[in-house]
This record gives structure tokens, sequence and C-alpha cells, in this order.
């Protein structure tokens, strides 16, 4: 593929099937959307990372790239995010999937939000999920509770990629799923299952709407030994010099802007250079399997795209693709499950570990921090569009700011479907977001009629308004930066500019009043303790 013009490419797309396939009278597009786990903003290819990921980098040639789109710091603030159009603490999920009795936190999507699936099933989609759910996890808060017709899911956070860990859930559409003892690897039976259901779909004529929600690249680390063994060796080079390779790349594809330095290394991480060689290797081993689960994880996204070519349907769809969080630096996971492991060698089944802090910051290249912060680190996703019959500069960065919040006004608009202003009697809160259609078919920018983005998760609090961003960790100080000058947020503005931060940390609580935030620390206790169901 990668040696095909786009005309001969969408030639091949077309083509393998466009004598089997159904009419579509009606025009709407088939729309993807795949949200990877735990994803640095600068791992994959076409994001400047080393990992091989040729399916996602066909996507972004044929595509645009987002330089600044954002996610919700975690995962179930994310996909509450991702799936209602809805700041996370309005669809009921502030936090995680505990019930702490308010509003905002119940950790399951409330009924006054309504979901993808379901305005889409109601515009006559198909509506498909295989995947990582982790926005309730009992019913009535399944996904075959929430709109989809079809699902396969793991309903719980992380899990063993070789087993179903205990206290965690999986289902296939509304009955409970245990995976097989041998042959079972979490990625591709997420991939299986997408697969099957895109081409049962594809054989009628009524569009679909798949939810691709991989746990690929979230710890533990576990891969397939022919895909670690791909990788090892690649990173010896090290977490000093592969940052600044990265930064240097994702420069020359017009990612970054180089007038933004290079966060230095973070003050927890070593240089590389420190480590002897035994450390090194054991370090290089850890990026091997996490390189290995996110380019298994492409694969599968070439799989169900080669279903959906097949159907003579790729030129009409519309593919979106989303990481849930930055990079993540946790060492201590799993409830103790690392200590208990019999092999503590990452990879295989009886290991549980992950990649820890200092890949964390290759994966987040060019910024600082990590998953649960607010900081650029933890934000900032990749984001990739590919709809081949409407964008009109294909293989293209764009420089607009999105916002998961927007794919729940994007897909109404492309799908004709009508965003209901109740659910069961319960008053629905119009989407927050912008259509991304503005940008994407027109070529103009994305006008917000709010003041801005918010964030607040675990205490880590951000508005960003058009350039201006206002961040601050749990219980800190406000820092304010300029980032067109600096989005690598090494110069704090705040004591030369305290009027701009009064002013914007005013807008701040007045979304958060609107939303429901609660000071995390005065947050009442889980109303079910004990459960493991929270970890993500």
């Amino acid at each position: 593929m990668a040696g095909m013009d786009r005309r001969s490419f969408l030639a091949a797309a077309a083509g393998a099937a466009a004598s089997a396939a159904p009419s579509r009278p009606d025009g709407r597009p088939d729309i993807v959307v795949i949200l990877a786990d735990d994803l640095g903003y600068s791992d994959i290819g076409c994001y400047g990372g080393e990992i091989e990921t040729p399916n996602l980098d066909r996507l972004a040639r044929y595509g645009v790239r987002f330089s600044q789109f954002y996610c919700a710091a975690r995962c179930c603030p994310s996909r509450a995010a991702l799936l209602t159009g809805l700041y996370p603490h309005q669809a009921g999920v502030g936090h995680m999937v505990e019930d702490r009795g308010l509003p905002a936190y119940r950790g399951f999507l409330s009924q006054n939000s309504v979901t993808l699936a379901e305005v889409l099933r109601q515009a006559g989609y198909t509506t498909l999920m295989s995947g990582k759910w982790h926005v309730g996890e009992r019913r009535p808060h399944w996904p075959c509770d929430r709109g989809f017709d079809r699902s396969f899911s793991l309903i719980s956070g992380a899990s063993s990629y070789f087993r179903l860990d205990p206290g965690r859930v999986m289902a296939l559409n509304d009955r409970p799923y245990t995976p097989p003892e041998k042959g079972f690897y979490m990625t591709d039976a997420i991939t299986d299952h997408a697969a099957e259901m895109v081409r049962a779909a594809a054989s009628r004529p009524r569009p679909f709407f798949l939810y691709l929600a991989y746990t690929a690249p979230h710890w533990p680390l576990h891969a397939l030994p022919e895909d670690i063994e791909k990788y090892r060796g690649r990173f010896l080079r090290g977490w000093d010099r592969l940052r600044a390779e990265r930064y240097e790349r994702m420069a020359a594809m017009g990612l970054i802007d180089r007038a933004w330095p290079l966060a230095p290394r973070d003050e927890g991480v070593p240089a590389w250079d420190s480590l002897s060689r035994r450390e090194q290797e054991e370090w290089d081993l850890r990026m091997a399997v996490y390189a290995a689960q996110v380019d298994r994880m492409d694969r599968g996204i070439g799989r169900v795209l080669r279903e959906i070519e097949q159907a003579g349907r790729l030129d009409n769809t519309l593919v979106l693709f989303f990481s849930d969080n930055g990079g993540c630096a946790e060492e201590n996971i799993g409830g103790g499950m690392e200590r208990r492991a019999s092999n503590p060698v990452p990879g295989g089944p009886d290991s549980y570990t992950s990649y820890r802090r200092p890949w964390a910051q290759l994966s987040n290249t060019p910024f600082r921090l990590y998953k649960q912060y607010v900081h650029e680190g933890g934000i900032a996703t990749p984001a990739i569009a590919f709809w081949p019959r409407q964008i009109r500069q294909p293989g293209t960065v764009t420089h607009e700011t999105g916002h998961l919040i927007d794919v729940m006004p994007t897909l109404v608009r492309i799908s004709g479907a009508r965003y209901p202003q109740q659910n069961s009697g319960v008053l629905v809160p119009p989407p927050e977001g912008v259509p991304l259609t503005t940008c994407l078919v027109h070529g103009g920018g994305l006008p917000r009629n709010a003041p801005g983005l918010f964030w607040e998760h675990q205490g880590h609090r951000a508005f960003r308004q058009v350039n201006w961003k206002l961040v601050a960790r749990r219980g800190g100080p406000w820092e304010l930066y300029n980032l067109a000058d600096d989005r690598t947020e090494l110069n704090d503005l705040a004591a030369r500019d305290p009027k701009r931060v009064q002013m914007m940390a005013a807008e701040w609580e007045r979304w958060a009043a609107r939303c429901g935030v609660v000071d995390y620390d005065r947050l009442p206790p889980p109303k079910q303790e004990g459960s493991t169901a929270g970890a993500a």
C-alpha cells in the first residue's frame, strides 16, 4: 500500500468487492471510532514514533492529523466524553466507576446523557462495539443497555491480556463472557469480534457505526513472543536519545513548533548512560513489549479496515482514531499482582508490570507529565480523521484545537441524526463540542461558542482559552502558559499576568459549578468498598 497514490488506493478499496456491495441510497457514511488505551502522543509512526504502525500511518496519509487534540486525562472520563459529547462530570463519570453518591460521580453514564450508539441507532444505523467499556460496571449500564445492537466488551478496566483477572467482567451482548483457557489474547479477541460484526453489517444496505476500543497498550505488559522479539534491541539507544530523535521527526512532520523546547528529562528518571548494560537491557525489554502491544493493535485495525474495503465501502467511511490519555507512569499496579506474579520478566501471562515513568516520558514527547495530569503530557492525544469521499486535503496536519466532546456533534451532523432533548423523560444537556466537519470537509476553523475547553481530574484542573492555558496540579497553585509560544509548558507566566489568571480561574469556577465538579479531597467515599473495577 505504501507505494500507491491516492487514486489507486481508493480504487483498490472501492473495487475489491464493489460488484457485491449492497446499494446505499441515502449516501450516509459508515463510521468507525477507534480508541487506544494509554497510548502516548508520539508513539505511533505518523506522530514520530519508532513503533511500526502502517495501518494508522495509512489513515494519516489519506486523512488528516490533528496536532492539538485533547482527551480527558484518564480512561473513564475520556470514554464518557467521547460517548456522550459532554464533559465527564455532566455524564456522571467525574472520576472513575466507583459510586460516590453525587450526580457527577456516580461511576456510570447517567440518564441525562445519550450515547453515540443511542443517537445513531435512532437514525437507522446498526450500532456495534468491540473492546473496553469502563463507564458502568453493572446492568443497566452495559453497552447493550446504552444503544449498541451488538457488543463484545471488557466491561471493567485493565485486565490480563491472556485471561480475565479476578473482579473483572466481560460480556457478549447482554450475557457475561468467559474467555477460553487457551489461545486467548485480548487484542486479537477484540479484533476478531469487530471484524465479524463489520462483515455482517457491511452485507446490508444500512449504514453502521463501530466503536472499536482496544485495551492496548495499557498495562500489564503482555504480548505474544514473536511480537516482542521483533522489537528487542530497538530501544537500547535509550530514552534520552529517542526523545530527541522523536522531537526532530515531529518538528519535520509539522506536528510541533521548534520554538517549543523539548521538556527536560523528568527528575525521577535517570540518565540512560548512567545505567548498567544489564539495566539497559531490562528497560529495553519493557519498551519492546509495549511496542509489541501497539504493533498488534495496529494490525488488528488493518484487519477491520480490510473488511470494509472488501465490502466496497471504505470510500464513504469516516474513521476516527484517538487515545484516552497520555502515556502512563504508574508503577504500583494491579493491587499487588506484580508482586504475586510467578514470572517477573515482562511479556508473558505470568508477569504483571508496566513500562513505567522513563518510557512514559518518551511516549509523551515533547511534553511533560503523564496520564491523570492535565498538563499536555496527560491530555494530548494523537488524532486521525480518514474519510476519502469528503476530506479535501489528505495527508495534511491541522492545528485546530479539538477534543473528544467534538465527536458527538460531528457524528450527528454527518449522519443526519437528531440529538434528543430528553432521555427517558430526563432532560439532556446539548453537546459541549463542535462538529469537526467544519475543519475536515470545509477547511475552516472550529469556532466554539463556549469560552474554551475545561478539565478536572483527581483535583488536577485546567482551562484552555484560545492559546492561553491555565493549569494546576492537585492542591497546587495555578500556572499560566501561552501555548502558541510554549506548548511544552516550561515558562509559567502566572506571576507576570495575575489579572489573566484571576479572570480565567473565575471562568473555570463557573464551569465547575455548572458541571457539578467537587473538590476531589472532599468527595464522599465510594458506596462499595473493595472493588478493583476502578483501575484504569
